[in-house]
């Protein structure tokens, strides 16, 4: 079912740009029945002139200079002039900071998160690797022995915190559609370990984490709505045995929708899966599962502009955002000797959002935002976020 899902998200953009091509050769035909309706218009005599000889001549004169401009321009206009299918829909732009933007266009975002209190980094490896206390349980836990745990340890962290910093750059050369890449940071704090002595702790982290590239398809684009697939692939190119990253690809598909609706108001959304593609051995060692699982999340988050000036706009936004942890494992804070690991399928976390984002001129917007843990399961109690993104 998982997978079935998984396929149907990645079609559907397929049948759209079937159906994108033929509305284009329709218009395209319309285009050329209206400027012929619009040659045979001009060649009546509609300007409510006298019939003298003279004034006949003047008149076909300029006549006949202006049927050569307007055809001059007429030929020279798509080299001059972008096309309907190519200009893009004017929005006021995304007001959400932690749901994915679904207006397909060009920018650059820089972007810091700083997280706390992540007691289980290690669930599913959709945050980092598996714990390397794993190695250590050749005579203590033989079944959940692992002789290669790629993740930091071999400390057990029962509180971690953490900052990343995404840099980013998305370009549109169409309406619809725009390519993407994310280059993130992360810094990871063990705050606290498990006080068992086979486990000594690890010091703070740092360095590039798992880079991210991608695109968007508009499916549907007006200054109204956009409907947009996109399709994110995780590279594992951050350090795994400093928590930098989780030891294997992944992607993500997802439906991502932005809706106008008042002059002030908006709401978007989204709904995908992260589906690792590779990922460590779960417990016990020997049997089928991953450790890592697939993972579907959704969110969404209604704004409302509050202040608009000449060149300030402010938008307050609340944002829901969930995730439903399809299996996989994590390291309890009880450990690997006294927990263990126990198995995660229908794990539901959810995090209420609270931000606001003021844009200033015509191309940058700033976001900050803070969000909290809503459930017992969760990847933080709590995150502070900020945003610079440049549009253009």
């Amino acid at each position: 079912m998982n997978r079935l899902a998984l396929i149907l998200l990645m079609l559907v953009p397929v049948t759209v740009f079937a159906q994108d091509q033929d509305t284009s050769l329709t218009k395209n035909q319309q285009g050329t029945v209206d400027l012929s309706q619009t040659e045979a218009s001009l060649t009546r005599n509609d300007f409510g002139l006298s019939n003298g000889a003279g004034r006949v001549e003047s008149t076909e004169l300029a006549f006949g200079q202006a049927s050569s401009s307007s055809s001059q321009k007429t030929k020279s206009h798509p080299s001059n002039k972008p096309s309907e299918e190519t200009k893009r829909p004017k929005t006021a732009g995304s007001m959400v900071g932690y749901v994915e933007d679904g207006i397909v266009g060009s920018q650059v975002r820089i972007r810091f998160d700083a997280g706390f209190n992540n007691s289980t980094p290690d669930l599913a490896e959709f945050f980092y690797a598996k714990c390397s206390c794993y190695k250590l349980l050749g005579g203590l836990v033989p079944a959940a022995f692992d002789p290669n745990p790629p993740g930091p340890g071999t400390g057990v962290p029962k509180s971690l915190n953490f900052q990343q910093l995404y840099l980013t750059a998305e370009y549109a050369p169409h309406a619809r559609f725009s390519a993407f890449v994310e280059v993130p940071f992360r810094w990871i704090q063990p705050q606290s370990f498990l006080a068992i002595p086979p486990f000594p702790p690890f010091g703070n982290q740092g360095g590039i984490s798992d880079v991210r590239a991608g695109v968007k398809v508009a499916l549907l684009a007006s200054a109204e709505h956009y409907l947009t697939f996109q399709f994110k692939t995780y590279f594992p190119s951050g350090d795994a045995s400093k928590g930098l990253g989780t030891n294997h690809w992944s992607i993500e598909p997802s439906l991502l929708y932005y809706q106008k609706l008042s002059d002030r108001a908006s709401l978007e959304s989204e709904i995908g899966a992260w589906h690792p593609t590779g990922g460590s051995a779960g417990v016990p060692f020997s049997g089928s599962e991953k450790y890592s699982a697939d993972v579907f999340f959704y969110g969404f988050g209604p704004s409302y502009e509050l202040y608009r000036g000449e060149n300030v706009r402010f938008a307050p936004v609340v944002e829901l955002v969930g995730w439903n942890v399809r299996g996989g494992f994590e390291t309890l804070p009880g450990g690997p000797v006294l927990g263990v690991s126990r198995e995660m399928t229908g794990t539901n976390i959810v995090n209420l959002k609270v931000g606001a984002r003021t844009s200033f001129g015509n191309h940058s917007s700033l976001y900050v935002g803070y969000g909290h843990a809503l459930t017992e399961a969760d990847w933080y109690d709590n995150i502070v976020r900020f945003e610079y993104r440049y549009s253009f």
